[in-house]
């Protein structure tokens, strides 16, 4: 028998009321295997009520056009200084020709963010280079799904260019970003960022620029960076920052709104060494990060539906395992990816749409290939609404 207060909220939430933060806290802190257990399986019957048996997957490449960045996050491998070893700034003709190697592979999305350089402007100007960069992109192909630029971004353009967060998502709206990813958020608590990433956004920015988005009609996702130095509690209150967003995004009637959540579960091996001391790991632990996922389906789905493991930072196998922890979604090809694996992320940096199926087919449940709003795609250009 598990405790029967458990079993009374995990009871509430099938029969579809949304969980307290203090609830929430009380599952993400169980440890005995058959609360543990009990959890899983509530979070997997939550995914089959909310979203069915079927796992989607998307065809898309990751663009990092420069990892030259003004901030030194704790956490990041990834960027450099202008002039180290292994800086780079891609040039317009390296990010066509990056852009036309995912339309050739299929892809339907592009997903594009970078360090935070402040020698990528134009005549002075910040947002006049990110303009460009996404005019490189949607001039030669305007169909492809541009998935671009942070929270953490939009405030660096606002604030070179003295500019309102409403005025740089209109203009990287108009001329052509179809999403906003809800990176950058690692965790939504002033006191983790004060260490994590002292010199990015706070909460409360992180929440207006997103919030924003959705008033002018640009979709976001949304994401944690966990196992680290956060509590449990402070990864409730993520979770409960997010879900009143989305709550607000509905309840007014935005044009626009949280599309997925995604678990990022902190890979060490390659950050700064003052961080992974402290962490004591280099690699996620398979099992906190499942059961996060699973509080998160529990706390979340009723408003955000749909949820995503990491394969890079868990590999397959454990991304594969997370669909019977309440995810729904095994995320993209990536074809590229820097951030993660320059960290010490095993996952690789590229999947083949078969191994995403295999993995997916291994469980006995339906596969099918989506777009970044989550609408069915039947073939390349062809869509089911």
């Amino acid at each position: 028998m598990i405790n029967t207060s458990i079993e009374n909220i995990l009871d509430r939430a099938l029969l579809g009321y949304d969980l307290s933060p203090q609830e929430g806290v009380v599952l993400l802190k169980q440890t005995d295997p058959k609360a543990i257990a009990a959890i899983r399986s509530t979070a997997d019957q939550l995914r089959y009520n909310q979203v069915g048996d079927t796992v989607t997957y998307i065809i898309n490449r990751n663009i990092n056009f420069t990892n030259i960045c003004e901030q030194h996050c704790s956490f990041c491998a990834f960027r450099r200084d202008d002039g180290d070893a292994g800086a780079y700034w891609l040039d317009w003709g390296q990010i066509l020709e990056k852009s036309q190697d995912a339309v050739r592979r299929g892809a339907t999305e592009i997903c594009m963010q970078g360090g935070l350089n402040p020698q990528a402007q134009i005549n002075g100007k910040s947002l006049p280079y990110y303009l460009k960069l996404v005019a490189t992109i949607k001039q030669a192909f305007p169909h492809i799904h541009l998935h671009a630029f942070s929270p953490q971004e939009v405030q660096f353009i606002a604030r070179l260019d003295e500019l309102d967060y409403a005025t740089v998502i209109a203009a990287l709206r108009d001329a052509g970003v179809g999403s906003m990813p809800g990176t950058a958020a690692e965790v939504l608590d002033d006191e983790v960022r004060k260490v994590l990433c002292p010199e990015k956004i706070d909460t409360a920015t992180w929440l207006e620029i997103v919030s924003t988005a959705h008033k002018l009609g640009l979709p976001t996702t949304s994401t944690m960076l966990s196992g680290h130095i956060e509590t449990p509690e402070q990864q409730i209150g993520h979770l409960e920052k997010l879900r009143s967003l989305q709550q607000t995004a509905i309840n007014q009637g935005y044009p626009a709104k949280i599309t997925e959540f995604i678990v990022l579960p902190f890979v060490g091996q390659e950050a700064p060494k003052s961080l992974r001391r402290r962490v004591g790991r280099d690699q996620p632990i398979l099992a906190d990060a499942l059961l996060l996922g699973a509080v998160a389906r529990i706390y979340l789905g009723n408003w955000i539906p749909n949820h995503q493991p990491s394969w890079v930072k868990l590999g397959l196998a454990g991304a594969k395992e997370a669909l019977v922890w309440g995810c729904n979604d095994i995320g993209g090809t990536l074809m590229e990816e820097h951030i993660t694996t320059m960290a010490g992320a095993v996952g690789g940096t590229c999947m083949e749409v078969e191994s995403l199926q295999n993995a997916i087919a291994s469980l006995k449940r339906p596969y099918q290939q989506r777009d970044t709003l989550y609408q069915k795609v039947l073939s390349r250009g062809l869509y089911y609404f």
